[in-house]
């Protein structure tokens, strides 16, 4: 792990001063400002050095950059058409070879076995829960100065979905295939049940379950996987925190606050309710398919997917029932705050070459084209990243051909930066011990009240090893 100690010092010491974005409010930590506004002119000093005054009319003609994606099936192939487009048609000489590694989880353990300077990659696509541990790692050169250097105005960039992956040192990575969880609901059952209004909250859920039931035939009100997104996306609708400093974002996390705010227990609670009322049956983990195939199979009357699962369910489900969106649901009705967004970013690697950084920067420009992101989106499903993207032809085309999708946008533009969500360097762990714990609690081994202390202990645990072997 030689690689973190280069820049990680630097980087973490940067994150220290006012927070930006978060799932609640935040309180400023002045205790470490002078050293974070030290070690943040530090940082961009050195990124000066590499990037120089010229970064923008640097010559890359005959430069190949290697990419390394997650994307596969129709998502990879959607990438190869972008990247073979940006081959044939950039007028700087620059060659990107890309290369699937595969999944999330391998593409990041991958960069783990490598070597500041030379790490295999010179952009490579990282899941957001991957951010935090980005950030720490000393492996890239933060977008932020990119942006900067090269004068990319970052206002074209939907700001609800920068927030993620911004801190108070600027942006850290390019959003680049982004998604939010939506509420997709069976409209001839509703219409069957005589139910006009969708369901906002789980307490409102569970008010129409019984309606759906006896006058729908339905056998399955929600199909909701145990899923650790979930369980963050409930917490950001509650406008309330995960984890302290900020959320992880005025500086590394060092134990979560769920617990103290009462927002785990008032997830667990309104999901044990669903359970136990028999509205929302354990379908498995967010790794299983059953909840997507008993809401298109007809057997369930709702279900919570992402934005980028619409055109599959609508494939599957064809001229069988009509599927409508809605807005994730919060806890209570009575909530007031937004979503956070999943997928991944571009991260831009440190291999000390400013030639192949410009290069790279020049390609992250091309992906973020309005050009790019509209086919991107219309390809995928996936948010695009870009304003603009909205006045191209394509865009307009795939919305009139998926009205449902604009449930998706409004969503995004309904939401505020201070409901990005939490950056935490364990949030793998962290999910599994929220998916195991809740599962532990709808099989009756354990109370609502017990499962919450239960994923306190083990994620402040998880999160203190890792400060301890990475501070």
């Amino acid at each position: 792990m030689k690689a973190k100690k280069i820049l990680a010092g630097l980087m973490a010491a940067a994150l220290v001063a006012v927070p930006l974005a978060g799932c609640g409010s935040t309180q400023n930590s002045t205790a470490t400002a002078d050293t974070a506004s030290t070690a943040a002119d530090a940082e961009a000093q050195a990124a000066a050095q590499l990037i120089g005054d010229d970064f923008s009319t640097l010559d890359t003609t005959g430069t190949t950059i290697t990419f390394w994606h997650s994307m596969g099936g129709v998502n990879g192939e959607a990438m190869t058409a972008l990247v073979d487009k940006f081959n044939q048609e950039n007028q700087y000489g620059i060659t990107v070879e890309a290369v699937y590694q595969g999944s999330y989880d391998d593409a990041i353990n991958k960069l783990k076995s490598a070597q500041i300077g030379n790490m295999g990659a010179d952009l490579v696509q990282i899941y957001d829960i991957g951010t935090r541990f980005m950030i720490d790692s000393g492996w890239v050169i933060p977008m932020q100065q990119l942006i900067d250097a090269s004068g990319y105005d970052l206002s074209q960039i939907e700001p609800n979905i920068a927030a993620y992956y911004t801190t108070d040192a600027g942006l850290y990575s390019m959003p680049f295939n982004s998604s939010t969880p939506l509420l997709y609901y069976n409209k001839d059952m509703f219409d069957a049940a005589g139910i006009t209004e969708i369901p906002t909250s789980l307490d409102e859920i569970a008010e129409v379950g019984d309606q759906l039931k006896e006058k729908a035939g339905t056998q399955e009100v929600l199909a909701m996987s145990v899923y650790g997104w979930w369980f963050e996306q409930f917490l950001c609708k509650q406008g309330l925190e995960m984890v302290d400093n900020g959320n992880g974002r005025t500086a590394p996390a060092t134990k979560v606050v769920f617990d103290e705010n009462g927002g785990a227990l008032n997830i667990l609670n309104a999901w044990k309710k669903l359970y136990d009322e028999g509205y929302a049956p354990n379908v498995g983990r967010s790794g299983s398919d059953t909840a997507t195939t008993d809401f298109t199979s007809g057997k369930a009357a709702m279900m919570l997917g992402s934005t980028a699962s619409l055109k599959q369910v609508l494939q599957d489900t064809g001229d069988s029932f009509e599927v409508g969106t809605a807005y994730f649901p919060a806890v209570s009705a009575s909530d007031e705050g937004g979503v956070s967004i999943g997928g991944g970013s571009l991260w831009a690697l440190n291999n000390n070459d400013p030639v192949k950084l410009a290069a790279t920067w020049r390609f992250i420009e091309f992906l973020i084209s309005p050009e790019s992101q509209a086919y991107w989106n219309a390809q995928t499903g996936y948010f695009p990243v870009t304003t603009a993207a909205a006045d191209e032809e394509v865009y307009k085309q795939n919305m009139e051909q998926y009205p449902q999708f604009q449930t998706a946008i409004d969503q995004l533009h309904d939401s505020a930066p201070q409901y990005a969500g939490a950056l935490l360097s364990v949030f793998p762990e962290s999910r599994q011990i929220v998916e195991t714990e809740i599962e532990e609690m709808l099989n009756g081994s354990q109370s609502a009240e017990d499962a919450v202390k239960a994923i306190t202990e083990q994620v402040n645990d998880s999160i203190e090893n890792y400060n301890l072997i990475n501070g």
